[in-house]
């Protein structure tokens, strides 16, 4: 599954300065430490779905064995139990319990057929799990969501991962809904022989699967149609769902379908293994995708793509999300994992695959880049507060609270560094041998790093990457011997010790490391130095004059870098580089030493100065990248204590307005040297379209005489959606002339498509100037859905970025309105919204005081468990 969502590194954080908290037992506490394989396990599952006007009525034949001793037992929240039978008996009252969301049998055989009938509610379903109904009006559809815990809103069933069973679904709804779909292959369809005006569907899907894998979509759908033959000779049907007005938008996910196929096939060895792949894309979805088996549904962000309507951003991460659940076919499906526990098996494995397949579709620095900016910006975020938790957790109230950053993007940097440590030639043994054991069986972390150590035994020493929280922090001198010219290196690692965990362990760090000669800026020597303990020392021998070190390259490891730099070192790296991921980490460097240690910027402008105009010819998109400036919400997960919030951004507003004046002679010779083109989708076409918009803006930034007009002429003649997007959000950012009325213009042009409009919603919500009223206006427009997820952050989310806004007690009014108000409706959100608030403990005085009474109050104002844990520990940061 993929979740909904420029980054700076964090220098010499304080290791120590996030208060311990005890979570309160708010519900029950399921603990790894407790995990049992189910009493029962299911052989095969019959499902009858039928669909009426307000409710649905859901049959279900279970063939189930025991494997252990016990109770049999089943999840199921918010049905009705309408009858019960074993081996086609019903089943006396005394024998079965219905209680705190489990159907418990007594004295049950050791093989048993169960036998079910349910009734639900999707049309008032707002939580968007489970089986739901998804627009409003004649447009309609009802669409399934079951990771993690959703089929339990559909039928009584044990809902974990541990049990894998084949299914056959039969569907059944009014002709209105001519889309009928199911996990597998499709067997049957045809009209209800004493309904005329109803019809069904049959599908049955061959592969063993577990419950959170099952998907069912019932609706009016338009479908594009194409074919792949995979290495193994199987034609397989590819179709993308989607809405009539919509389906010309799905060529992109179509093509980078069939990319990632092929892709998977070259460097995995991973074919498709059914006859039909199908993707439908969905507008009230709570995730960007779900990897269903052969059904994969997805967030229309995340699969509607043209020129016209979506930034060239946008569609990237289409390609890269189609992609993820692609590969989820075989890291997640085909194996899957044993408990949720292990959920970082799947993801971080996956988005490891996803992030390697977008770097062979594009600049592998750039997307280098792209994938580090999100872990800085979020997981080290998440790590250095009251939020840390273990890549696999120990515990966990509600498991909807654990999708985040530190399972997937530092999940995906521990699968990285062991790919990198073995090699490509030995993680590819690797993986052929994790795919050959375990196909089809719900697995462990234990049991992948047991795989890819077939050819090197080290690499279960990595087990402690999963098991402890918190970011390390490398830190690092060196000595240089011009008499033996050798270079020693020495290397400390440091981890902050989270409550409730055991002390930090030294944790194997690879870290990819090149010496460049001073006087001609040419690398001399390479190397991966191993650190493995909390101090080590590394030498480079015949070494003939002291070099520039250049560490973590390409980010070997997820860490954060302490190296005892000399602002002219890391200027010299940002000129010689090779690596033009470390070309960009040393300007972050830079740039946090300016704005958070007080540093003279002179170095670091007289550097760019020199380097841009090299790199605008050869990667304009890197180029674009170098002009980074962390944002005021970025710098704020550097400070540990005291943030404000209004100084901040003050001293982040006069760096950028100093890189636009210390250039400003250029940018008139830049923007002209990127005139409009034509369309295209190259990575070429890609940087010039980003360079464009960010000199674009430093030009408006730097007073440009020419910049407004060039806003106005870009946005009027723009090819694609990148071109006008991005002067619509310069001319709103720096309050153009004018820009009401392009705001106005951008509405008229678009206002009959909702993701473009949730751009329109999220460039007000985001602008340097907007204020609580700007915000409130937007959430009580009447195209302000509520019950649709991607409307809701264009808002919310968007507000985030201006952080002088939203910590004032205006914002946060609105803000936690918004979090009570979805608590009710879909607590998912809710809780992930919340999740923002974690660090408001490093507030400088009145507001951190002022931020603590609003969190205090909101625990009295939800009930959601989803909420409620997430709540319990953003407060744990009090300390209490």
């Amino acid at each position: 599954m993929s979740t909904a969502e420029s980054a700076t590194q964090i220098i010499n954080p304080e290791m120590a300065d996030v208060p311990p908290h005890a979570p309160s037992e708010i519900n029950s506490k399921i603990n790894l430490k407790d995990y049992k394989k189910p009493s029962f396990d299911v052989e095969t599952v019959d499902l009858d779905i039928k669909l009426f006007a307000d409710y649905a009525l859901v049959d279900s034949k279970l063939v189930m064995n025991r494997q252990a001793a016990g109770d049999l037992v089943l999840n199921g929240e918010d049905i009705e139990l309408m009858t019960i039978m074993i081996d086609d008996e019903p089943l006396a009252s005394e024998r079965y319990e219905q209680a705190d969301g489990k159907l418990t049998i007594t004295d049950a055989p050791d093989n048993v057929t169960l036998q079910l009938q349910v009734r639900i509610y999707p049309q008032a379903n707002t939580a968007l799990e489970g089986l739901y109904m998804a627009g409003s009006g004649s447009d309609t559809m009802f669409v399934t969501q079951c990771e993690p815990e959703g089929f339990r809103k559909i039928t009584f069933y044990p809902d974990r991962p541990d049990v894998l069973a084949i299914f056959t679904t039969r569907l059944e709804a009014d002709k209105r809904y001519p889309t009928l779909l199911a996990n597998g292959n499709l067997v049957e369809q045809g009209d209800v022989t004493d309904a005329p005006d109803r019809h069904y569907a049959i599908w049955h899907d061959p592969t063993n699967k577990p419950s959170y894998l099952f998907a069912c979509v019932v609706a009016d759908l338009d479908v594009l149609t194409d074919h792949h033959t995979t290495s193994e000779g199987r034609d397989v049907t590819l179709e993308l769902y989607a809405k009539s007005t919509d389906i010309d938008k799905c060529q992109v996910g179509m093509q980078a379908l069939k990319d990632a196929m092929v892709w998977d096939e070259v460097n995995y060895g991973r074919a498709y293994d059914l006859d039909r792949y199908m993707i439908v894309a969905v507008s009230q979805f709570n995730m960007g995708a779900m990897e269903n088996k052969g059904l994969n549904i997805f967030n229309t962000a995340c699969v509607l793509s043209s020129p016209e309507t979506t930034t060239d951003a946008r569609s990237f991460n289409v390609k890269a999300v189609i992609a993820h659940e692609y590969f989820h076919n075989w890291t997640g499906n085909r194996i899957t994992c044993r408990d949720w526990f292990q959920l970082c098996l799947k993801e971080g494995l996956t988005v490891f695959r996803d992030q390697s397949f977008s770097a062979d579709q594009q600049s592998s620095a750039v997307q280098r880049i792209d994938d580090v900016a999100t872990l800085r910006a979020h997981q080290f975020a998440e790590d250095a507060g009251p939020l840390a938790h273990p890549v696999r957790p120990e515990s966990f109230v509600e498991i909807n609270n654990f999708y985040t950053t530190t399972i997937y993007e530092k999940g995906a940097e521990i699968v990285r560094m062991l790919a990198n440590t073995l090699g490509p030639d030995n993680f590819r043994k690797g993986t052929d041998e994790y795919f050959r054991r375990y196909d089809g069986q719900a697995v462990t972390v234990e049991d992948f790093l047991s795989a890819l150590s077939i050819t090197d035994s080290k690499i279960e020493d990595f087990i402690d990457w999963y098991r402890q929280p918190g970011t390390p922090v490398l830190s690092g001198h060196q000595q240089y011997d011009e008499k033996m010219q050798t270079l020693t290196i020495t290397l400390s690692q440091q981890t902050r010790h989270v409550a409730g965990f055991d002390a930090p362990k030294p944790l194997p760090i690879p870290v990819a490391t090149a010496l460049f000669d001073k006087a001609t800026g040419a690398i001399i020597a390479e190397r991966m130095l191993m650190l493995d303990q909390a101090q080590q020392t590394f030498s480079f021998e015949n070494v003939s004059s002291e070099p520039v070190v250049s560490l973590l390259r390409d980010f070997s490891a997820p860490v954060q870098l302490n190296y005892d730099y000399q602002d002219e070192d890391l200027a010299f790296l940002l000129t010689h580089e090779t690596n033009g991921f470390n070309r960009w980490q040393v300007t972050q460097m830079l740039v946090n030493r300016i704005l958070l240690q007080g540093h003279d910027p002179k170095v670091y402008l007289q550097a760019l100065a020199k380097t841009l105009p090299q790199l605008m010819a050869t990667d304009a998109m890197l180029a674009a990248r170098l002009l980074d400036i962390p944002s005021a919400q970025e710098l704020a997960s550097a400070i540990h204590k005291n943030y404000d919030p209004v100084l901040i951004k003050e001293q982040r507003d006069s760096l950028y307005s100093q890189v636009a004046e210390s250039l400003k002679d250029q940018w008139t010779v830049l923007y002209n040297q990127l005139p409009l083109e034509a369309y295209s989708d190259s990575p070429e076409a890609l940087g010039k379209r980003a360079l464009r918009n960010v000199v674009l803006d430093m030009a408006l930034t730097a007073g440009v005489s020419e910049a407004s007009k060039w806003a106005q002429q870009q946005y009027d003649n723009a090819s694609c959606m990148t071109e006008r997007f991005g002067a619509l959000k310069a001319m709103v950012n720096h309050q153009v002339t004018g820009s009401d009325d392009y705001l106005a213009d951008f509405y008229q042009r678009f206002q009959d498509n909702d993701l473009v409009i949730d751009l329109w919603f999220s460039v007000q919500a985001s602008a340097d100037h907007v204020t609580t009223t700007d915000i409130q206006t937007l959430l009580e427009r009447d195209d302000f859905d509520w019950n649709t997820p991607n409307r809701i952050r264009s808002v919310i989310s968007a507000f985030t970025t201006q952080p002088t806004v939203l910590w004032t007690p205006e914002g946060l009014d609105i803000y936690i309105d918004v979090i009570k108000k979805l608590d009710e409706s879909n607590p998912v959100v809710a809780s992930r919204l919340l999740q923002v608030l974690a660090r408001w403990y490093t507030l400088v005085e009145p507001r951190r005081q002022m931020a603590q009474d609003h969190l205090k109050a909101l625990q009295q104002q939800v009930s959601s468990k989803h909420v409620l844990e997430s709540l319990d520990s953003v407060l744990g940061a009090m300390g209490e």
